[in-house]
C-alpha cells in the first residue's frame, strides 16, 4: 500500500547517521524495519520514515552468554536456524514454532523482523512470546545518544502500546544462555488454521527443574509465571486464572474473553504435562 502522506524517507548508512536522527523521530516519523505491517494498512499520521535495513545488524550473535537479536533480523533468519548447531541450547527449537505462529508466506518471513513484531505490540506478536518465556532483555537506543535496557515483557506494556519514549529504537534483543538450556513447549490456539492467534503460550524447564510459563495473545499485553519446579495442575490453573483476572481477556474478532481464557487453560495445562515429563 502506497503511504501517500511520507514526504521524507531517509536511510541512514551506519549506526551514528541513525543516532543523529533519533531526536527528529515521534508519532510522524518513525522507523522502518520490514515494513510487512506499516505498508499493508493506511498511515495517514506518517510524514517521514527511517529506514533500518542499510545499518548491516548481524541478525544473531552467539556469544557465552547466549543469543543476541538485532531488531532488524527477520522471522526467516529464525525460522531457518538449526537447534543442532546450538547443542547446548535446546530453547533455539522454539523459535521456528513461534515464527509458523506468525500466519503467514515466507514472503513475509522474509520481510517481518523482530523488532517490527514486537514494537508493534499486538497481543498475538509471537516474537514477544519468545522473549518473554526466554527472558528476553531489549537493548534501547535512546535520543540522548545513549542506551537503556529493559526487559521485553516489560517493554510491552498493551495493545499496541509499548513504554517506548519518543527518539527511542529498539536495537537488540538478548536471550541469555540459561533460558535457552530449557526445553520448551508451545500451544496456540485461532478461529481458524489461517488465523490470528487468540491464545499463545510458550513454557520453558531448566536443567534445574524450574518451570516458567509465558502467557499471550489472550491478554492485551504478555505475562510471565515462574516456579521452582513443575506446579500442580490446580495452582497453574489458579495462576493463570488469576493473570485474566488482573490484565483482562482479551476480545477482538479473533476471539471471545470467554473462549480465549478457555483455550489458555488448557494449553497452559498440556504445557505442563509435556514439561514435566522427565528433566
Amino acid at each position: 500500500m502506497d503511504l501517500l502522506t511520507v514526504e521524507t524517507f531517509t536511510r541512514p548508512a551506519d549506526d551514528d547517521g541513525l543516532r543523529a536522527l533519533l531526536p527528529t523521530l515521534g508519532p510522524d516519523r518513525t522507523p522502518l524495519g520490514g515494513g510487512s505491517w506499516l505498508f499493508s494498512v493506511p498511515q495517514p499520521h506518517l510524514v517521514g520514515l527511517v529506514d533500518l535495513t542499510a545499518l548491516g545488524w548481524e541478525p544473531v550473535v552467539a556469544d557465552a552468554g547466549g543469543l543476541t537479536l538485532a531488531a532488524t533480523a527477520t522471522l526467516a533468519t529464525l525460522a531457518d536456524l538449526d537447534p543442532s548447531s546450538y547443542p547446548e541450547w535446546p530453547a533455539v527449537a522454539l523459535f521456528a514454532g513461534c515464527c509458523e505462529a506468525l500466519v503467514g508466506s515466507r514472503k513475509i518471513w522474509h520481510t517481518a523482523t523482530v523488532g517490527g513484531n514486537v514494537c508493534l505490540a499486538l497481543p498475538a506478536a509471537p516474537m514477544v512470546t519468545l522473549a518473554a518465556v526466554l527472558d528476553g532483555e531489549a537493548t534501547i537506543w535512546t535520543p540522548g545518544g545513549g542506551s537503556r535496557r529493559a526487559p521485553v515483557v516489560d517493554l510491552v506494556v498493551g495493545a499496541q502500546r509499548t513504554s517506548l519514549a519518543p527518539g527511542e529504537v529498539l536495537r537488540a534483543i538478548a536471550l541469555p544462555a540459561a533460558a535457552l538450556r530449557a526445553r520448551t513447549a508451545l500451544r496456540r490456539a485461532s478461529l481458524s488454521p489461517l488465523g490470528r492467534s487468540a491464545s499463545l503460550l510458550a513454557g520453558r524447564r531448566g536443567p534445574d527443574g524450574g518451570f516458567v510459563l509465558a502467557v499471550t495473545a489472550a491478554l492485551p499485553r504478555p505475562a510471565v509465571l515462574r516456579y521452582d519446579d513443575v506446579p500442580p495442575a490446580g495452582t497453574l490453573a489458579a495462576d493463570v486464572e488469576a493473570l485474566g483476572d488482573a490484565h483482562g481477556w482479551y476480545d477482538d474478532p479473533h476471539g471471545t474473553p470467554a473462549w480465549r481464557r478457555a483455550m489458555t487453560l488448557r494449553g497452559a495445562e498440556e504445557i505442563r504435562r509435556e514439561l514435566g515429563e522427565g528433566r
